[in-house]
């Protein structure tokens, strides 16, 4: 299965934006913005609502029923491995094998010699075109780089291999962007000459980049270092497909990719310069787009009681999540301050416009991780859903073609 050249990942906690999220994708075609829409979700966030993962497929199937979408789509088992893989085989076309848990657990010294051995060509300068200088790889850099990442990418032939014997197409994607440090232009080189030597036909790689990706409020860091990032591991990437044979339709990931606003032009002009594909991974922010529109709707009382026990519980919520949010818990305001605002102030003070003198940054990280606290709150949330579908879902459309389809994939 071969995966389109632009496409974008829409996270649904709960499986009730299907139709709004694919109404996006349907209003870009429109406008001449070919995306393709590939629902995504975690075995973590099944546990955390009490999903399974068939519940996604009919999801994304009846959306695309519903509004006649002729255009391919996908179903994301996102963030899986071994131990969580079977549950999702049926229902998902594209898996993400995150292998971040075996980044630096040494693979044994005889593979890692064998790798080195296999390789030694790279030895020395290597001019990549589109990168203005010579990569330098000295035999050492190849045997930490080894060392660092050949178990995780074995990790993940063995996941690849596990799936195709029981499905004989879908879309791979390996995901090594939950580890401690960005993956250098070099290292990401390499990890794909491993995939290579691994035989797992990637076609979408996520790396960690530079800066924080933190969950759903715009990126921080350097943004001319970024760039170049970027753009080397665009050139990699071309390289890495004429060196190793991996499949052409070979692209970026970029994950926690929603709401980083102030990177989309520097993606967007780079992904043009190289003619290449791209793949943004989007998640929390469809539920807190639900939030948003609960708030609008007047359904005050709820969103309030959601923050309330948010609040409350804030270690326990944001522990998972530590090392992709930033959350001064001096800048949250008191629920009792919160109880005495008006919908619109709850909605301004959560919806992402910087501009907005009442957004707060931190209010809307520990909401992104608080949706277990909805999911708790079972029909009382999902029935306020479906009442208020129509505002909600005008919300979740626009987030998603305002936001972030038209900035990263549009003129």
């Amino acid at each position: 299965m071969i995966i389109e050249k632009f496409s974008i990942g829409m996270g649904d906690r709960f499986t009730h934006q299907g139709e709004a999220q694919l109404r996006a994708v349907v209003e870009a075609s429109a406008l001449g913005i070919q995306v393709t829409p590939v629902w995504n979700k975690s075995n973590r966030e099944h546990k955390i609502v009490g999903s399974q993962p068939p519940s996604l497929r009919a999801e994304a199937d009846a959306a695309v029923a519903a509004l006649g979408w002729k255009g391919a789509y996908h179903v994301d088992a996102d963030h899986i491995g071994l131990a969580t893989v079977d549950g999702f085989i049926e229902a998902s076309d594209f898996f993400t094998l995150d292998v971040a848990d075996f980044v630096a657990k040494a693979a044994p010294e005889a593979e890692i010699e064998k790798f080195v051995e296999s390789h030694r060509k790279f030895i020395g300068s290597l001019s990549i075109e589109g990168i203005s200088h010579p990569l330098e790889i000295t035999e050492e850099l190849l045997r930490a780089t080894a060392k660092k990442f050949l178990a995780a990418i074995q990790e993940a032939g063995k996941i690849y291999r596990h799936i195709a014997a029981k499905k004989s197409a879908f879309v791979t994607e390996v995901s090594v962007d939950e580890t401690d440090t960005p993956q250098t232009p070099v290292e990401l080189l390499l990890i794909l000459a491993m995939l290579a030597q691994e035989k797992v036909p990637v076609q979408t790689i996520a790396p960690k980049f530079t800066g924080r990706f933190n969950k759903g409020v715009d990126y921080v860091g350097d943004l001319a270092q970024f760039e170049k990032e970027f753009d080397e591991d665009l050139a990699v990437i071309a390289y890495a497909v004429r060196e190793f044979g991996l499949p052409a339709s070979l692209k970026l990931s970029v994950h926690s990719g929603s709401d980083k606003f102030s990177i989309y032009p520097i993606i967007k002009r780079l992904v043009k310069k190289h003619n290449a594909g791209l793949h943004v991974k989007t998640a929390g922010t469809t539920w807190l787009e639900e939030l948003i529109g609960l708030a609008d709707a007047g359904e005050d009382a709820l969103v309030k009681s959601i923050y309330r026990a948010a609040y409350s519980r804030y270690d326990e919520l944001a522990a998972p999540y530590a090392t992709v949010i930033d959350i001064d818990a001096a800048k949250l305001p008191t629920p009792d301050e919160v109880d005495g605002w008006s919908c619109q102030r709850f909605a301004d003070t959560l919806r992402h416009v910087q501009s907005n003198p009442h957004y707060n940054l931190h209010f809307r990280q520990l909401l992104h991780v608080a949706f277990k606290v909805a999911a708790e709150k079972g029909a009382e949330f999902t029935d306020a859903l479906k009442k208020n579908a129509a505002i909600v879902g005008r919300n979740v459309t626009e987030n998603l073609l305002e936001r972030h389809i038209k900035p990263i994939f549009g003129e």
